[in-house]
Formats: C-alpha cells, structure tokens, sequence
C-alpha cells in the first residue's frame, strides 16, 4: 500500500462539544438566559427604586419638620405632630403579645408534629394548620374586633376599650401561629434520626429527647422561624388598623387595653386619604419616613436572623 492511499484519522472532537449541544439549542439557552438574567435585574431595580423613593421623601419630610415634631405627645400628622415614639410603642405592644401567643403554641404544634404524630395525623393536621395562614388577615381583625374584643379581652380585663392593643396582638398571634409551627416542624424534622436513636439508648424518653436533643439540634431553624413571626407581626397592617383603633391619631401609651397605633396602622390610616392628610403640608410625606423606618427594623431582623442561622447552623 502507498502511502498516497494510507487513510487519515478522523479529527477527534474537542472535549465537551457533545455537551454544548448544536448552534440552535445554544441559541435558546442563551435566549433563557438572557431573559432571566432581566427578571433578576428588574427585581434588583425595582428593589432600589422603592428604597431610594423611601430615602429621598424621608429626607424632604424632615427637612420641613423640627425635631420637636417627632417625639411629640402624639401621633396627629393633620396637627404636625408626628411622634415615632408613639407608633413604636404600639408596634412593639402588638409584636410582643403576638410572639407570646405564637411562640408556645406554634413550637408546641411543630414538636408534637415532628415527634409525636404519626405519618397519617401529621398529613391530616399540617395542612390544616397551614391553611390558618390563608385566612385574609382582614377577615382576622373583623373576628378580633367583634369576638376576641368583647368576648376575651373585655371578659377578663372590664377596663379595656372596645379598640385596645390587646385584642389586636391576639389576632396577630393567631395569624401567626402557622408560620411558627411550619418553619419550626421543618426544622426538627431534618434533624437525623441517629441523634434520636442515641437518646434512645442512652434511657431518655421522648420528652426528654425531644427537649434536650431535637430542639438544641434545631435551635437554627427554629429561631429563624422566630425572627420571621416578629417580621410578620411588625408589618401586619389590617388587624391593627381594624382592631386597635386609633384611626385618626392617638396618644403616647403603653396600655394595651386601650386604642393605640402602630407604624402600619399609621400608614394605613393616613394613605387612605380623607382628611387626615390634609392638616399639615408634610402629612403625607411622613408616610415615606415611617415606611423607611419600618424597612429598616424588618431588614434589621432579617440581617440578624441569617447572622444567627449561619453561626448556629449544624451539618450532619
């Protein structure tokens, strides 16, 4: 044979080109790509305008106050009297009865769910815990204010109003219950059964266990859970505007028996127009500055959740 007929190897093909697919199919993915990589940059736009909106309306607002204004008597933005002292007050009453009704109750849910319920209850209960969170929050301050107001609060407390802090928080607790118990659920059901097995072993019932092994192993997920309920109850808007009252304005106070009003409820009340924004020429603009600042305490939880989860976070 010569060696003009000696046949010539074909040209292997370059790593990885069977992976890339053909001309076409690259041309969809990179038309995929594209087209997510705009959503996400629309979201990321979309998220800083809100915030710089926020910032520059907060800036103008206080540039037409005195800082007298803000730590009035009272929240009455028709009088120019904007007291934040007043709305955190009553954010905070609110925040706090809701998480002493979430907390117990949803982690007790999640460690019965986890640990004592069998496969066949846990699919029947779950869900229907959860759909309490599908409940229209409007829906729940209606029921606080014509049922948990005169039949609870008033029952025990004969000095509380009709409108009071009390039954708003209960409202919220209920509306936060589920987010608690779900999250919290999740968590200690990722814990490894081997952890369990090793309590076990060692003569610890399941109480015990579930106490002193489950909870620690989730105690990540579960404080997450936490700071999420307190996000939620901080930025709850309808059953406070329905159920703590204080509409028009109110006074500083700590009493949660009594009409209160919180930094959504402010929002609520004065964005719904009529005449409580037309009092002061810098009524409206303190929406802005109250929103930011309600922005700031919700991104402060979130910072501080994730800060503990990735401390506390344990792989098994």
């Amino acid at each position: 044979m010569t060696a003009a007929s000696t046949p010539v190897p074909a040209q292997a093909p370059a790593p990885g080109s069977r992976l890339r697919g053909t001309a076409s199919r690259r041309r969809k993915e990179g038309t995929i790509r594209a087209i997510l990589l705009a959503a996400a940059v629309v979201s990321i736009l979309v998220s800083v305008g809100i915030v710089l909106s926020l910032v520059f309306e907060a800036i103008s607002f206080l540039s037409k106050i005195e800082l007298s204004q803000v730590f009035a008597d009272g929240w009455f933005p028709r009088r120019g009297q904007f007291s934040i002292p007043t709305l955190l007050a009553g954010t905070m009453i609110i925040t706090v009865v809701a998480i002493a009704l979430a907390a117990p109750i949803g982690l007790a849910s999640a460690i019965y769910l986890s640990e004592y319920a069998s496969r066949r209850v846990r699919g029947t209960v779950k869900p229907i815990l959860e759909i309490l969170a599908g409940i229209p929050s409007v829906v729940l301050g209606f029921f606080a204010l014509t049922w948990i107001s005169p039949n609870v609060v008033q029952a025990i407390f004969t000095d509380a109003k009709g409108f009071n802090l009390l039954a708003a928080g209960i409202g919220v607790g209920i509306l936060t219950i589920p987010l608690v118990a779900s999250i919290s659920e999740d968590a200690m059901r990722a814990v490894p059964l081997a952890l369990r097995e090793a309590s076990y072993g060692l003569g610890a019932r399941r109480l015990r266990t579930s106490l002193r092994v489950v909870v620690p192993a989730a105690i990540s997920g579960i404080v997450a859970a936490m700071i999420l309920a307190i996000s939620r109850a901080i930025g709850e808007t309808m059953v406070v505007a329905l159920a703590a009252g204080a509409t028009a304005g109110s006074l500083f106070t700590l009493n949660p028996l009594g009409p209160g009003q919180t930094l959504t409820g402010a929002m609520a009340s004065l964005a719904a127009g009529s005449d409580q924004v037309t009092g002061n020429s810098a009524a409206f603009q303190s929406l802005f500055f109250v929103g930011l600042l309600l922005f700031a305490m919700t991104l402060g939880l979130n910072i501080l959740g994730d800060t503990f989860v990735r401390k506390t976070r344990q792989s098994y």
